[in-house]
């Protein structure tokens, strides 16, 4: 009988990557005219990041979905000794009662983007759930190392608790969500607040998060010259947040969340990834240290998709599915509440 324990999974030869869904090809060709494999779009001339899907600059109107959400901007205090930070606040206009929240923290490999990056897919979510969106600016690396980017993104979230009478939003019902560079913040907030005793999130959303600085998985060595941010990306990607200190013993669980020696304690998460993509193994293996943790999460592996695949070929089956799953579990959070 093939022995097939963790130890001999650990030591079986690496295969090649698994093939793309073939209703994603067009847009991974696409996308590889502007930023091919091994770089990212922070390499590329200034223009090319706003060819890409999803990094085009939107309104207050764009927002505001024909007077659907009311939009503003707000400075609010960062951390300590640190610049203010400013939150994006888009509340459903008919809103009467305190609404649940999203808690955004954007993309962008720690290094491109702003607070309107991905708001537009937070804005479907709360179109059909009546939610309020909040999503945070923070400084980008290398400008600004670990812990400067996590730390503006608690600072918004402890505002954003302590003012949800002001704001619409019932602060018992917060949702920490992101993506890719996003999605390693939420993860680290999550951390953050149960650490600090901090704002008592209901759940945490990560979309293909960046979770693990030391880019040593199975995944990533399989997505070297492949895909959508592969391995040499992702290791600029964490260079440029932890400068020499990336892949050291000592790194901290709120720059990479995979660090983290004990899960227990958190908020339901969801947890999903592309099978094609460099961060697929340290995504599952996140959930699956949760569960053995105590702890709750939903994880999805969307077979042949890239990083950031429903952003980029938002009409894919695959993508379509893929939001149709946060929605559901979105859902089912916020009508049974953490624990059912």
């Amino acid at each position: 009988m093939e022995n097939t324990s963790p130890d001999a999974a650990a030591t079986a030869p690496l295969g090649p990557p698994p093939p793309f869904d073939p209703e994603l090809l067009p847009a991974l060709a696409a996308i590889h005219e502007i930023v091919p494999p091994g770089r990212s779009a922070a390499d590329t001339d200034p223009t090319a990041p706003q060819e890409m899907p999803g990094l085009v600059p939107l309104t207050d109107e764009d927002l505001a979905r024909g007077g659907t959400f009311r939009v503003e901007e707000r400075s609010v205090p960062g951390p300590a000794d640190a610049p203010d930070v400013s939150l994006l606040i888009c509340r459903p206009a008919d809103a009467a009662t305190p609404t649940p929240a999203l808690y955004h923290i954007h993309g962008g490999g720690m290094m491109i983007g702003d607070n309107r990056l991905g708001v537009p897919e937070m804005l479907d979510l709360a179109e059909e759930l009546g939610l309020t969106v909040v999503s945070v600016e923070y400084r980008l690396a290398p400008g600004t190392r670990h812990p400067g980017p996590v730390e503006d993104c608690y600072a918004g979230l402890v505002w954003t608790a302590e003012h949800a009478a002001e704001l619409g939003i019932d602060p018992e019902r917060v949702i920490v969500v992101g993506g890719s560079a996003g999605g390693g913040l939420a993860a680290a907030v999550a951390l953050l607040a149960r650490d600090r005793g901090g704002p008592a999130l209901f759940g945490q959303l990560l979309m293909c998060p960046m979770l693990d600085d030391r880019n040593d998985t199975p995944s990533a060595r399989q997505m070297t010259g492949v895909g959508v941010w592969d391995s040499t990306a992702n290791e600029a990607g964490w260079t440029a947040l932890l400068g020499a200190a990336r892949g050291r013993d000592d790194v901290s669980p709120y720059a990479a969340p995979a660090r983290a020696a004990d899960l227990s304690g958190l908020p339901p998460a969801f947890v999903d990834a592309g099978s094609v993509e460099t961060f697929r193994d340290e995504d599952v293996d996140y959930a699956r240290r949760i569960w053995r943790a105590g702890g709750q999460a939903e994880l999805h592996v969307w077979s042949g998709a890239f990083h950031g695949f429903d952003s980029m070929a938002p009409e894919a089956a695959v993508s379509r599915d893929a939001r149709a799953a946060r929605l559901r579990w979105l859902r089912r959070l916020l009508a049974h509440g953490p624990g059912h």
